[in-house]
């Protein structure tokens, strides 16, 4: 860390700042001597969930006092671990119902390491925006494949909704990629919801498995908790994955217009 104090402002306008992505005219998204970004390989990173101001703050607070000798890199690895020990806890769950409270645990590391991980780069001004945004996502696909797979495992959802989940959470993913190719805007939440809103979500609902894992629908009869709960994520996913195409389609279609 420098010696100078780095303020939210100027963290929030790293944060906001224009970051490499492919592009069609330069595929690496920055040139290949000095890494810098290229006029048009860019992206801008939103972020509009209820906690986002709050949790900003608090990582930038922590990133300043963190050890030099604990870098980003460090941070990345501890959320993916992290999210593989949530899944592993969800499968031990079955046999063991303490293993929940692992899965609580699990979150929390996993949302320091996954929340941190840039947070740290932008304070100490070591951003690896290509390398970060890369390995990033793809440790998220594989981490998410874990919770998910412990989950299916755990008996306390359905293998095949949870599969379906998981199917939902990568065509959202892949959208929101594509999104950010060709319209060099990432959005990290959507109707006020970003990933630390839904640890928070998760973690309520796990703990409550340890008390009344059902719930009653009254007409509709007795379900597992987490299988109403998977619904209502797909069906979120799934509206999503419609406004966000329509909202990307139709701009794209206003800025390429054929013409007249």
């Amino acid at each position: 860390m420098t010696n100078s104090v780095t303020t939210w402002n100027d963290v929030r306008r790293k944060d906001l700042s224009l970051t490499p992505v492919p592009s069609p005219r330069n595929p690496l998204g920055a040139s290949a001597s000095d890494g810098a970004p290229s006029g048009d390989a860019t992206h801008i990173r939103e972020h509009g969930s209820v906690l986002a101001s709050a949790e900003k703050t608090a990582l930038v607070w922590m990133a300043q006092r963190l050890p030099r000798r604990i870098n980003s890199d460090h941070l990345t690895l501890l959320g993916f671990v992290a999210m593989l020990l949530a899944g592993g806890s969800y499968a031990l769950a079955s046999r063991n119902q303490g293993a929940l409270l692992g899965v609580v645990f699990a979150l929390a590391l996993n949302w320091l390491g996954d929340s941190l991980d840039g947070t740290l780069a932008r304070v100490r001004n070591q951003q690896r925006p290509r390398y970060g945004f890369y390995v990033d996502h793809v440790l998220d696909m594989v981490g998410t494949f874990s919770l998910l797979g412990g989950l299916a495992l755990s008996g306390y959802m359905n293998p095949l909704l949870a599969m379906a989940m998981l199917a939902a959470y990568l065509t959202a993913a892949a959208e929101e990629f594509l999104a950010t190719h060709v319209r060099r805007v990432f959005h990290l939440s959507f109707l006020g919801f970003g990933p630390t809103e839904l640890r928070i979500i998760l973690s309520i609902g796990t703990l409550y498995l340890l008390y009344r894992p059902w719930v009653n629908l009254g007409s509709l009869g007795m379900f597992r908790l987490f299988d109403v709960g998977g619904v209502v994520a797909i069906a979120g996913l799934a509206l999503k994955i419609v406004v966000s195409a329509v909202r990307n389609g139709h701009a794209l279609y206003m800025e390429e217009r054929l013409p007249q």
